[in-house]
């Protein structure tokens, strides 16, 4: 899985998080900030921490499995500095396992997640029983330009974005092809699942039907449900955002790698004028 350096100048920045002598703190560099507030974590990069504390936690579940939903419920903002992360299973099992994570930063709890993890095992289906979905679109062959650089810095820069359709600086949905830029955690290597949550994080920015400069559209959650995990650093997202007169509205993600469908994401958004 390739990885491409972060862009010149971005001096201590050549990952989102860098390790520590505790296996369970980090230092949450400037490159996880998102748009909304300076020196504040775009939701993205700590989801997926969250999930590599999830993937290393023990399974109680007997030969393989895999993670078939995840929620994070995001409990205010993310300062960047320094987290701790941590991870338990709290229902074990022989075929199901819930697993429950907690990110602390600025010294208090700012996520919790709770993951369901379900044995995985050769199951003759029959043909009617497996619903088809469209192959998605080819990987455009360049990255996708941007005119205004504020979609170019931080977390936005630090991945790589080629559209198919829609665009984060025109409103409406959209799809696009991604993968980070960066690694996770520095000196690793993201696995496929880590990027596809980094990404998944993005639907209401992807979909936003609001100019950003004029109003906000914050998510206070994600919640993926996955039937396959990703094979590949490239994910695709199909997004598309519903709001509402009362001040509430909802992003929807329909997520694929190259070999196909990997399940749904969902975002619940408080939306407002700036």
């Amino acid at each position: 899985m390739a990885i491409m350096p972060a862009e010149a100048g971005d001096e201590g920045n050549e990952a989102f998080f860098l390790p520590t002598d505790d296996p369970e703190v980090f230092i949450a560099t400037p490159l996880t900030e998102g748009l909304w507030t300076p020196q504040t974590q775009h939701a993205g990069p700590p989801s997926a921490l969250i999930t590599r504390a999830v993937e290393r936690t023990e399974s109680s579940i007997p030969g393989p499995s895999h993670l078939t939903r995840l929620a994070v419920e995001i409990l205010g903002p993310l300062p960047t500095g320094e987290v701790r992360v941590s991870a338990a299973v709290v229902r074990p099992g022989r075929t199901v396992e819930l697993v429950e994570s907690e990110l602390i930063a600025g010294g208090r709890p700012a996520m919790r997640a709770r993951a369901w993890r379900m044995r995985t095992a050769a199951v003759a289906l029959p043909e009617i029983a497996q619903d088809a979905h469209p192959a998605p679109p080819p990987i455009p062959e360049a990255a996708s330009r941007f005119s205004d650089p504020v979609w170019t810095t931080a977390y936005l820069g630090a991945v790589e974005w080629r559209f198919v359709s829609g665009h984060f600086e025109r409103p409406g949905p959209s799809e696009v092809w991604a993968r980070l830029r960066v690694p996770l955690v520095a000196g690793e290597v993201p696995t496929p699942t880590q990027q596809l949550v980094a990404i998944s994080d993005s639907g209401n920015g992807l979909s936003s039907v609001l100019p950003f400069e004029s109003w906000w559209f914050i998510n206070t959650d994600l919640c993926l449900h996955l039937h396959r995990l990703p094979e590949s650093e490239w994910i695709f997202v199909r997004a598309r955002q519903t709001l509402d007169p009362c001040g509430v509205g909802m992003a929807e993600t329909e997520l694929y790698d190259r070999s196909g469908r990997l399940g749904r994401g969902a975002q619940s958004l408080l939306v407002g004028p700036r």
